[in-house]
């Protein structure tokens, strides 16, 4: 019998892999021997090489009564999904297969195949807030401004070819091109006042820690800290550019001249001109638009050594 240290006997388990992920169709059949190996008792398995039909498959397997979803997967697999997986009881099992990873990287999930069975067999589960851009939930970080344009230059030959570094080269393509925006944020809670900008670089509403291939939103940025952390960056010279850039892998660029950060459950953000906004790696809206937080909306398996979620939802 399969019972996790937390007490969780799955009854119903399902294998979902994106194949045409980074490693996804070699990653597949690996994870199928050593779940067995590990006692998770696979029940259905859906290896995809469609992406587009990820959602509809977890949505079914979902209504058919699955309790545990073992989804392979990079980002944007797990952000197209969790629709479906969030406020339910069903519980995430998560293979690390894209490029970025950040979700897995922010909960500590390790990117080998071996040991993320390993976590998804003898883990914890722990329950993650979710961000929600107006209805749609999301894991990591809703942007407008240079993060759409870095994904639109994110071709998928480059992320092939540059791997994890694709995020900051298109980022630099991105930023040679962008024309800078105003915005104005808005505060439903009363907890800031209103603030409006004139020339942005960009604005982001980051739910957990990491983003673009291990970029920290903002150095106490957390997914179970019940609050989004939001940053914009105002447009101004390159030589002021290149010293915001110099802090984004560890968040510290917060605390540069030019950018400002705030840290709310609700934000509204309105800008001129309207713009697409980039969900987890995919444009999926645009302004004006309601950002929110969902707490506790997501069940998720992570290392017994994790301490990326601790709460729980008597917090």
């Amino acid at each position: 019998m399969f019972v996790l240290g937390s007490g969780f006997n799955p009854q119903q388990a399902a294998l979902v892999v994106n194949t045409r992920s980074r490693s996804g169709e070699q990653a597949f059949f690996r994870a199928m021997d050593l779940l067995q190996d590990l006692g998770v008792n696979v029940k259905q398995t859906y290896p995809l090489r469609d992406a587009a039909r990820l959602p509809e498959t977890v949505r079914e397997v979902v209504d058919e009564g699955c309790d545990l979803l073992i989804l392979g997967g990079g980002d944007g697999s797990v952000s197209s999904t969790v629709d479906f997986l969030a406020e339910r009881e069903v519980v995430l099992g998560l293979l690390p297969l894209g490029t970025a990873n950040d979700f897995a990287r922010t909960l500590e999930i390790p990117p080998e195949v071996d040991k993320a069975c390993e976590t998804i067999a003898r883990g914890k589960i722990v329950d993650i807030d979710l961000g929600l851009v107006g209805e749609n939930y999301y894991v990591n970080v809703a942007s407008v401004g240079l993060g759409v344009e870095a994904t639109q230059a994110l071709s998928p030959e480059l992320k092939k070819r540059a791997g994890a570094l694709a995020y900051p080269v298109a980022a630099v393509k991105a930023f040679m091109s962008h024309e800078p925006f105003s915005a104005k944020l808005t505060f439903p809670d009363g907890d800031h006042d209103p603030v409006e900008f004139e020339r942005l670089l960009q604005v982001a509403v980051g739910n957990g820690r990491f983003y673009g291939g291990g970029m920290v939103v903002a150095p106490s940025s957390g997914i179970d800290d019940h609050t989004l952390d939001i940053y914009a960056i105002e447009m101004g010279r390159h030589r002021d550019m290149i010293g915001v850039a110099r802090y984004l892998k560890s968040g510290d660029f917060i605390r540069e001249e030019g950018v400002s950060h705030f840290e709310t459950a609700r934000v509204r953000l309105e800008t001129d001109p309207e713009l697409a906004i980039n969900v987890d790696g995919e444009v999926v809206a645009n302004t004006p638009q309601d950002f929110s937080l969902a707490r506790n909306a997501l069940k998720v398996l992570v290392p017994e050594s994790s301490t990326a979620a601790t709460r729980d939802k008597s917090d």
